[in-house]
């Protein structure tokens, strides 16, 4: 079975000011050329589908025409989206039961009772039937009360409660899409501006991949970096498209699963994505960065760096005549260097969580035990949502 793993398309997304939407529409129809050359079984999109979770109206016309075009592809192809923690479940729910007659499926909440289970799609290969489990986001407090179950107060452990209702069949091939976050044990997840918002202070949000060792392959949303967590079958695909000056770097792709029969390896590999512009960094004197320049690359998103030691004049407005999509312009010289050094390091501000740590250890005199910790997090996220 051929898989197509995409996620995080954060369609509405603004970068600095300037809408992304038309280099998302190159990047989509990009991956509808892929799907019709490629034909793959299924295509899985694992959350953040939109950047907010009220989109502009131009948001969800693009997700439309991107759906429409994927099921004008014959023969058809099935789609499976859940909703991330960027989108709002009313709104990617609509219609639902009208998009699953196009095969179509959508998932935005985890078991609201103890007699609902998972959305689970079983699709047939060669091999037999493989089960797809779709898992939205969740936090403990969506689980915690229609369970009945105290001891959910962490990520892992909500997480855990609702896999282990689901009593999969082991001996057939399963798949779990779900946008949390992530990490093998000792891992480090690398992650980049673009999404640090949505990575908890102090981890209270990761959850040990080895919850996921059951499935054939675990598609990952959440991180915004293709890359592995933990094992190889379990991944994060990355975004279709560079969201932020940090993933200069990055090669955006969808990620292609090839599954076997149970018990062989999934094989992975990659197919480039480009948008119409690229995300880049550029360093130099105003001389050397106008210099380099060449009329196919002005029109990037650009953050520029110049190490004049003298402050060009207009050199904002020179730089705008060139790069008509301009992020931002640092000064790096030796008086910046040295006004940095003699400046008092502000102080940081505090997450709500890592303050009542601070206060705790002030009052008490040892700082919180783990299960403390759970507990003001659980009353923090009450709060939150309260508030939303």
């Amino acid at each position: 079975m051929k898989i197509f793993h995409l996620s995080d398309l954060h369609i509405g997304k603004i970068l600095n000011g300037y809408s992304l939407l038309e280099n998302q529409r190159a990047v989509l129809m990009q991956i509808v050329r892929e799907a019709e050359k490629h034909h793959p079984d299924v295509i899985l999109i694992c959350g953040d589908i939109y950047d907010r979770t009220v989109p502009a109206g131009e948001a969800y016309k693009l997700l439309d025409e991107f759906l429409v075009a994927l099921s004008d592809i014959e023969p058809k192809i099935p789609v499976l989206i859940i909703a991330g923690n960027h989108d709002s479940p009313e709104r990617l729910s609509y219609a639902d039961a009208f998009l699953e007659k196009h095969q179509i499926y959508v998932s935005v909440m985890p078991p609201q009772d103890k007699t609902e289970y998972l959305k689970k799609v079983t699709l047939e290969d060669e091999y037999g039937p493989v089960h797809f489990y779709m898992l939205p986001f969740l936090k403990p407090g969506y689980v915690r009360d229609k369970a009945c179950d105290l001891d959910v107060n962490t990520y892992e452990s909500a997480v855990k409660l609702v896999l282990d209702r689901e009593n999969i069949d082991l001996n057939d091939r399963n798949i779990i899409l779900s946008h949390q976050f992530y990490a093998g044990k000792g891992q480090t997840i690398e992650t980049c501006e673009s999404e640090q918002s949505v990575v908890m202070a102090g981890g209270l949000d990761k959850i040990s991949s080895d919850v996921l060792e059951d499935f054939d392959y675990a598609a990952l949303g959440h991180i915004h970096k293709s890359q592995r967590a933990g094992s190889e079958n379990i991944r994060y695909c990355g975004t279709p498209y560079k969201y932020s000056i940090s993933e200069e770097h990055h090669v955006k792709s969808i990620t292609v699963v090839e599954l076997k029969e149970k018990g062989a390896e999934p094989e992975i590999s990659f197919l480039p994505l480009h948008g119409i512009q690229d995300v880049r960094r550029i360093k130099g004197t105003l001389a050397e960065v106008l210099g380099k320049e060449q009329q196919e690359n002005c029109h990037d998103f650009v953050s520029v760096t110049l190490t004049d030691e003298k402050e060009p004049y207009h050199f904002r407005e020179q730089l705008e005549e060139v790069f008509d999509h301009l992020l931002e312009v640092r000064i790096d010289n030796s008086r910046t260097r040295e006004k940095l050094m003699d400046t008092v390091e502000e102080v940081r501000v505090l997450c709500p969580l890592e303050a009542f740590e601070q206060f705790y250890e002030t009052m008490v005199g040892n700082p919180m035990s783990e299960a403390e910790r759970a507990v003001m997090v659980h009353l923090i996220e009450k709060a939150e949502e309260e508030n939303a």
